[in-house]
Parts: structure tokens; C-alpha cells; sequence
């Protein structure tokens, strides 16, 4: 398929933001962010609507330059890492469990359907696998086995609206993340049933993730629970905390 070409002159300004942030990147820190905001450092509101300004121009350039017709990289099953690391914001004893049998995840918002789906139901639908490389924001990263249901088929199939603007991942260790609508339109996004052509085991997300190749690791959410289709913004876990909401990584 051809890519379609990027209409530069339309999203010049934000481009030109965008320059604006890397360069600034390398120096919000001491001086650099009071010159970035024209504040003192010992301003502490003032200082966190300086940090939230940049967020929101890291966000919206993230998202100009996003295309649902470019791939993260796949490779092949001799580069997955083994053991494939367990990532939270707990540890690993402290992983809650579900019985796959009596699981449902729950569907509301813009949908035609909001019946609630079995595990069975989903592996009833087209399944993809992908070897992708997971990128923690944290500095490292590792390459899995995911095979699952493309979360495209799945708002197909539920009705959902696709102009709405955005996802919302709730899961049942009390975790919470959302996408944009082109993101959760992406062909590699994908809501995983399987890891490395098993099961997907407790410590990486059992009985669902969603598994999203074009988004730091903190916007994959595990242990899924329920998935809402909204035009209000639902931020996240970490995207509260001031991570960027848009992730890419």
C-alpha cells in the first residue's frame, strides 16, 4: 500500500515546535527550564505549567507525525528474549490472578454493543502474531512473541464509533491507560491472548493485554478488564503522574 504523503506546509508550525522541544530537551534541567518558562526554579506551580506545556507540544507533534500505515520493526523468533522480563508497577508476587473461565471484559461508551466478552469469543475472531521489541521508558528493552485479536476487529465488531477520539483501558490490578483512535486502529495493535505461542501467562498480563508495538511499554496495558470508546480525554495511570499521555515510542 502506498503511504500517503505528508503535508508538511500544513503542520509546518508544529514542526517547527517540535525542533523547538528536542533542542530543549537536552537542557530542562537547572537553568534550562527557567529559560524555558521564564520562571524561577523555586517556583513550584510555575514550574509544573512549564512541564505540562511541554507535554502537551510532545503529545500533539507525536500525534501529526503518527501513520497508521507505518509499522514498527518485527523480527525473527531467534531474536525473542528469553526470559522475557516482568514489568510493573508492583512486583512480581503481588500479581493478581482471575479465572480465565469466568472472565469478561466489559465494553461501554460509544459502542453499538456493549455485551460484555468471553475469552472463548475472542479466540472465535481473525487472530495476528507479531515479534515485536518492547521499549520501556525506564531505558531498557526486550523482544516478544504476541499473537491475539487486532483491536480494529474487535471495535468493528462491537460497533464502535471510529471518530471518537479516543480508548480507555481499565484493568483489574487497579491499572489505567487510553489511546487515540489511530492508534487503536493500527494493524499492530493487537488485544494479546497468547505469549511466545502459548497461553499468555499471570506475570505477563493473563487472560488479556493489549499489546501496542508503536507505544512505550507504559501505554500496553495487562490484566485488562474493560475498555471503554470515549471523546473525553481518560488520561492514565502514569499519564497522571506527567508521563506523556501519546507514549510513542
Amino acid at each position: 500500500m502506498k503511504r500517503p504523503q505528508l503535508d508538511r506546509t500544513a503542520i509546518a508550525p508544529e514542526l517547527r515546535r517540535l525542533e523547538r522541544r528536542l533542542m530543549l530537551r537536552g537542557m530542562v534541567s537547572l537553568g534550562g527550564l527557567s529559560l524555558l518558562s521564564g520562571c524561577a526554579l523555586d517556583d513550584e506551580p510555575a514550574v509544573e505549567r512549564a512541564l505540562a506545556r511541554v507535554m502537551s507540544l510532545t503529545d500533539r507533534a507525536q500525534a501529526l507525525l503518527f501513520s497508521r500505515h507505518r509499522l514498527a520493526r518485527e523480527f525473527d523468533a531467534s531474536r525473542i528474549t528469553r526470559p522475557f522480563p516482568f514489568n510493573a508497577y508492583y512486583g512480581q508476587d503481588d500479581v493478581r490472578t482471575v479465572d480465565p473461565a469466568q472472565w469478561r471484559l466489559e465494553v461501554s461508551g460509544l459502542v453499538a454493543d456493549r455485551r460484555p466478552w468471553s475469552l472463548a469469543q475472542f479466540r472465535a475472531l481473525p487472530q495476528k502474531r507479531q515479534i515485536t521489541r518492547h521499549i520501556c521508558v525506564e531505558g531498557w528493552s526486550a523482544i516478544g512473541c504476541w499473537s491475539g485479536v487486532p483491536l480494529s476487529v474487535f471495535l468493528n465488531r462491537v460497533g464502535a464509533d471510529l471518530r471518537a477520539k479516543y480508548v480507555d483501558f481499565h484493568c483489574f490490578d487497579d491499572y489505567s491507560t487510553s489511546i487515540d483512535m489511530a492508534t487503536a486502529l493500527h494493524p499492530q495493535t493487537v488485544m494479546v491472548l497468547d505469549f511466545d505461542d502459548r497461553g499468555l501467562p499471570a506475570a505477563y498480563g493473563a487472560p488479556m493485554k493489549v499489546r501496542i508495538p508503536t507505544k512505550l511499554g507504559y501505554k500496553n496495558p495487562k490484566y485488562l478488564a474493560a475498555i471503554s470508546v470515549t471523546n473525553r480525554f481518560p488520561g492514565g495511570y502514569w499519564e497522571d503522574q506527567g508521563y506523556d499521555w501519546f507514549g510513542g515510542s
